[in-house]
């Protein structure tokens, strides 16, 4: 079992070495889950294993689980097992749970996206914090009917999707690097797809 503090992983330096800077992001990742969906249960989110057992890719996703009340976040590979604790995470910029009286998730349609599209949705640099949220909280698609193209759930209604599509759009019309900016057309359109079943549904 990983156990850390967040503290120790937050602001890494620019010279500091690749593992360390894998395990802050695979961290404040697992943060910004636990933190953005519900509290008291645990959940497996839409977070992909780091480890590659074997030298192949583990295809497993991390079970989260936060106390409500401010405790160590507990999580786990629901494949190769891999697990961990992380204390130190109240307050940071991780932290994603909602503002006391800021009222409760309501249900919203679930909209299925690929694996592909939610790696650009967590990597986009101008999200607000209640895009985040609902990014963060996406769960992983639990029957797995294609295991090559695997995806995950996001709990978001038409105006929650325009926005995150807004986003896309945003980083996509300033992204320098074509490669990246392949990928954020990809999910625009992926997207734009699930508006429109949305809006006919």
């Amino acid at each position: 079992m990983f156990v850390s503090d967040l503290h120790h992983f937050l602001e890494m330096p620019d010279d500091a070495p690749g593992p360390a800077v894998r395990m802050a992001e695979h961290l404040t990742a697992v943060v910004r889950a636990a933190t953005a969906g519900p509290a008291g249960l645990a959940w497996v989110s839409a977070l992909g294993c780091g480890r590659r057992p074997g030298r192949k890719r583990c295809r497993g996703r991390m079970v989260v689980f936060r106390a409500d009340l401010p405790a160590p976040i507990e999580w786990r590979c629901d494949s190769c097992g891999d697990e961990g604790v992380i204390s130190g995470w109240e307050g940071s910029y991780a932290d994603l749970r909602r503002p006391r009286g800021g009222g409760s998730r309501s249900t919203k349609p679930e909209v299925r996206v690929s694996d592909e599209v939610m790696v650009v949705l967590r990597d986009l640099r101008l999200l607000g914090t209640d895009c985040e949220r609902m990014v963060f909280a996406a769960r992983a698609d639990p029957d797995g009917a294609d295991p090559d193209r695997p995806g995950a759930f996001l709990d978001v209604d038409a105006e929650d999707l325009d926005e995150l599509i807004g986003c896309v759009a945003a980083e996509a019309n300033h992204e320098d690097d074509r490669r990246r900016q392949k990928r954020l057309d990809g999910a625009f359109s992926a997207l734009s797809e699930a508006l429109g079943d949305l809006d006919g549904s």
